[in-house]
Order: structure tokens, then C-alpha cells, then sequence
């Protein structure tokens, strides 16, 4: 394991740690809380549109999300599911289920910007011993991080690896780090300086650790320590991507897991303070805005909690300003706009609320299933269906539908922003669309 001193970790955090906003650099953006500050993006969408720059197909089953830097497009791909036999969801992955003779390659994609051609279609693993993986996942549901010159792709207790962008080799990669994911993995990596975060939420074990980016050493890792009030690993799995926000100069690594959400001193996994909401199988990304970090918990009553951040110890009886359980999603993430709270849950109910208060300023029923999360821009918002639809509204505390419109295929990953361009990946294909194509 690697260890560093208070001062390597002083040198290795110096300088920016926030993401480059010229980029689509990792799950839902730069930001990360799905916002873009691109104007005049098409708001219409079809399979003949004008606007259409070029589609692209791709071929595999996945949920990642596009990521983009430069003129380059990073996505991960896998195999359709293949689940061993004699293992299924109510049966624990186990260490005697038989490694498979002919392995399944788990693989990175990469689309030229500018024309869709692929540049790049290459393994990254070959994967012998697989765990049961339910059949609404994907053996490539997180999503890469990409920084100039670096992609590094995570696939649960798979693997994690390092990728030069330029000439698709392997820098470093970690393939023991052990974990029962259960149904699949989800979670994002997210880089932080030069610390490299992921989560392991799985039936079996659950922990959060960070790696040193340049070489996938081990710089700390923390068991979560949450009181779940049971011994079924399957009420303790979850799949969200952590988010780094900044409070009264004191930086948080948020959290969410099943029954509780942890905030760790990023550089060094010291526990700052712990929320207990209750739920399992988080899947969305925290928001922090208004003097308070947003949290879904996924499944529970009260789903979605909004908290004070500056607490210590156990907040959960403190600093919680509002929750609610009304029409919340269980795997999209939401946009927070100023004090305009929207989201979109999976039976397609869209409600916007105040965010201040949790108040319900409206709440309407648009059609389709909702897994892949929205994006905002220039005042519109943007949500994406199982069944390729794609309705975009103001983001208004008046409901107002600006334009509907449906591709072939579906929607499982989040979209990208590239510039003035969208960039979409469907079950089958990667769009892009600018105005004026």
C-alpha cells in the first residue's frame, strides 16, 4: 500500500482540483450535477434531422456515458450479459462458480468529434470469472473520467485501469480489489487532484478508497462504518458516484450508501460527518447548492433528504433542513437551478420543487420510463426514456413542454455536452446533433 506523507499529499493536491469546464469530463459534466453553459443547442431530435451531425453504431450492451476532451469521445462497452450458471439474484456471488474457458473482453470505445469515425474500439480486459449481473444492468454501467492525456475506465471488482488517450496503452491497472456487486456495478470514478475515488457499495463488503491517479496504488481505504440494522447484503448495496464540494474552504467527499450518507476528508478518508436516511441502491449523484447538499437515497420513504454540510459526527437529527418521498426517482439523477429543484423519476413523473423549502411547485406525468439522467442548458431541460424519447421543458417554476421528439433505440446512459454539439448514446448508437448539423 502506498503511503503519503502530510506533505506529499500537500504537493499532490496542489494546484486546481476542480474539473475543466471545457470538457465533458466525467459523469454528468464538469459540475457533475448535469448543467452545461453551452447556448443554442437543439432542442428537436430525429433519425432525418438537419441537425443531425453523424450517428454512429455501437454495438455491445452498456450504460455508461460518453465522456469528451478535445475531439476525442471515451465511452466503456462489455458483452450482452452472459450470467454464470447456477448463480442468480437470490444466490450470493461465490468464489466455486467456475471460471469460464473463453473469457468476455470488456473494452473501451473512442468516436472522433468531428465525424463519428471510430478511432478506437480495444480491450481492456479479459474477463474470466463472472458475477451475476441482473438483466436492467450491464457488465460497463460507470461511467470513465477523462483528463488531458489520461481515461481511466472502472468496472467494478472487474477492474479499474489507466488508458493514455492518445495511444489507447494501459498505464496502470488494479484488478484485486474484491467486492460481491450483487446485481452489477454502477458507481463512477471521480478524480480529485491526483487522488483517484471509487466506491464499492456490494452484498458482501462495502467501502470507499482512493487510489494514487499516476500509478493505481493504494493511498487509503475506508470500510463504511454504518450501522445498516441488517445482515442481508442485499439491503446494503448501492451505486452512486460521490461528489467533491467545497464548504467554508473545507473540502467534503459526499457519499451516498445504502441507509447512510458518509462525508470523507478526501485526503484521507477521515470521516467528517454521517446521514442516516434510510433506502438502499442509491444511484444518484448528490447536488450542493443553496447551502445544502441534496441527496436521493434511492429506495425508502423518505428518498430525498436536503442537509446543512457543516455538521460533524452524526448530523442526522441536526442539520436536516427538508426530505420528501413524493414521486422521487430511484435511479436518475436530478438538476438543481438557483432554488429550482427538478426532477424526473423512473415512471416518468416530473415534479419541479423549491429547494429551499422542499415545497412542490408542480408536478406533471410525461410518458415513458426514466433510467438515464437529464441535462440542462441555456434554460431548457433535457430527459432521455427507455423508449428513445427525448422531452425537453423550461427549467420554469411554469411547466412548459418545449419540444418532444423520439430516436430508435434506448436510453439507459446520460448524454454528453461537446461545445454547441449533443452527444447521445442509445442501446445502439452514438448521436451527435449541433444546430445547423
Amino acid at each position: 500500500m502506498l503511503r503519503l506523507t502530510a506533505l506529499a499529499l500537500t504537493l499532490l493536491l496542489a494546484g486546481s482540483v476542480r474539473a475543466d469546464e471545457d470538457y465533458w469530463n466525467q459523469f454528468r459534466g464538469p459540475h457533475g450535477d448535469g448543467t452545461s453553459s453551452a447556448k443554442n443547442l437543439p432542442v428537436e431530435f430525429a433519425e432525418d434531422s438537419k441537425d443531425l451531425v453523424w450517428k454512429t453504431p455501437v454495438e455491445g450492451r452498456a450504460w455508461s456515458s460518453p465522456v469528451v476532451w478535445g475531439d476525442q469521445i471515451w465511452m466503456t462497452n462489455a458483452p450482452e450479459i452472459e450470467n454464470p450458471e447456477g448463480v442468480s439474484a437470490v444466490k450470493a456471488f461465490t468464489n466455486d462458480v467456475p471460471p469460464r474457458k473463453d473469457p468476455l473482453a470488456f473494452s473501451v470505445v473512442c468516436l472522433d468529434l468531428k465525424t463519428g469515425r471510430k478511432l478506437r474500439d480495444q480491450k481492456v480486459f479479459d474477463v474470466y470469472k463472472i458475477q451475476f449481473t441482473h438483466p436492467t444492468n450491464s457488465y460497463a454501467s460507470p461511467t470513465p473520467y477523462i483528463e488531458q492525456g489520461r481515461l481511466y475506465v472502472h468496472f467494478g471488482a472487474y477492474g479499474t485501469a489507466c488508458l493514455d488517450t492518445e495511444t489507447g496503452e494501459k498505464l496502470w491497472e488494479r484488478r484485486d480489489i474484491e467486492c460481491d456487486h450483487w446485481r452489477g456495478p454502477g458507481s463512477s470514478p471521480v478524480v480529485y487532484g491526483d487522488l483517484l475515488f471509487l466506491c464499492f457499495d456490494g452484498y458482501d463488503k462495502q467501502f470507499v478508497m482512493a487510489l494514487n491517479k499516476h500509478t493505481g496504488e493504494t493511498v487509503w481505504k475506508k470500510d463504511r462504518d454504518i450501522d445498516y440494522g441488517t445482515d442481508n447484503g442485499d439491503r446494503k448495496k448501492a451505486y452512486s458516484t460521490p461528489q467533491i464540494i467545497d464548504v467554508a474552504g473545507q473540502d467534503l467527499l459526499v457519499s451516498p450508501s445504502a441507509s447512510a450518507t458518509i462525508a470523507y476528508d478526501p485526503k484521507n478518508g477521515d470521516v467528517v460527518w454521517t446521514l442516516y436516511h434510510g433506502g438502499m441502491n442509491a444511484a444518484a449523484r448528490p447536488l450542493y447548492g443553496n447551502g445544502l447538499v441534496y441527496i436521493n437515497a434511492g429506495d425508502g420513504p423518505d428518498a430525498l433528504v436536503a442537509i446543512r454540510p457543516d455538521g460533524s459526527g452524526d448530523i442526522s437529527e441536526t442539520h436536516v433542513a427538508w426530505r420528501t418521498g413524493q414521486k422521487t426517482p430511484k435511479r436518475p439523477s436530478q438538476i438543481l437551478i438557483g432554488k429550482d429543484y427538478f426532477m424526473m423519476n423512473d415512471e416518468g413523473v416530473c415534479s419541479c420543487l423549491d429547494a429551499v423549502t422542499g415545497e412542490s411547485i408542480w408536478t406533471k406525468r410525461i410518458s415513458g420510463r426514466y433510467w438515464a439522467s437529464p441535462l440542462y442548458a441555456d434554460g431548457n431541460i433535457y430527459f432521455f426514456s427507455q423508449d428513445g424519447e427525448i422531452p425537453v421543458i423550461k427549467a420554469s417554476r411554469e411547466f412548459e413542454i418545449v419540444a418532444e421528439s423520439k430516436l430508435d433505440g434506448s436510453f439507459n446512459a446520460s448524454p454528453a455536452v461537446a461545445g454547441n454539439a449533443l452527444i447521445l448514446r442509445t442501446s445502439s448508437n452514438v448521436y451527435c446533433f449541433r444546430k445547423g448539423g
